[in-house]
């Protein structure tokens, strides 16, 4: 089967091994990789990348309604984004699959700063997240990664391969940058006791004569 598969077909590449990875790559649930493709096709790794990467410039040049994504380390199709209006229609029809905006301020933390304890997660929201988190764990966004070695031994959470295909990302150095928040310069210093309320009355003069 090899000698059949790594053969020359149209574009140089073999029309067998073609029609073997479309076929697979419409059941795969998840990213599939290059090595378990060719093991599977008893095909060499090279002849399945080649082929990959031709089937998805061939797609996009005749523009389809599905796309061939190189994500979390595999190969899966996706429906092309210029679709997605006609998708999201079909497939929430009727319901809301979209993630609350409790769920979705959980799911930042968690993506920038796993592995995190729920309580950590808890104090930067200002608010108890052990329904969010609960959430994206059924999602499966979110899994337990482990235990802190503090006292209690709280469970740690990070991000799933799900996440980062979700998002069409190969690894979490593709998440883009988080906004500078803090003002340059030194801190200002801390206002003498009994000045508190006045400093504070100082701050929003500020503030208001910058909407101004």
């Amino acid at each position: 089967m090899t000698a059949a598969l790594d053969g020359g077909g149209a574009h140089g590449l073999d029309e067998e091994l073609r029609k073997a990875l479309e076929a697979i790559l419409l059941v795969v649930e998840e990213p599939v990789s290059e090595v378990t493709l060719a093991q599977v096709l008893e095909a060499s790794t090279e002849a399945v990348r080649e082929t990959l990467v031709e089937l998805r410039e061939d797609w996009v040049d005749q523009g389809r309604g599905f796309v061939l994504r190189e994500v979390a380390g595999g190969w899966r199709l996706y429906t092309d984004p210029g679709a997605a209006a006609y998708v999201e229609r079909f497939v929430l029809h009727g319901k809301s699959g979209r993630l609350s905006q409790a769920s979705l301020e959980t799911l930042a933390i968690v993506a920038y700063l796993q592995p995190i304890t729920r309580a950590r997660i808890s104090e930067i929201r200002g608010v108890e997240a052990d329904g969010a988190v609960r959430s994206l764990v059924s999602r499966g966004l979110v899994e337990e990664v482990g235990r802190e070695a503090t006292a209690g031994q709280p469970l740690l959470y990070a991000t799933t391969p799900s996440f980062l295909e979700r998002l069409g990302l190969s690894d979490l150095s593709q998440l883009p940058g988080l906004p500078e928040l803090s003002p340059g310069g030194p801190l200002p210093d801390e206002p003498a006791p009994g000045r508190y309320k006045s400093a504070r009355r100082e701050m929003d003069a500020l503030g208001t004569e910058g909407d101004a």
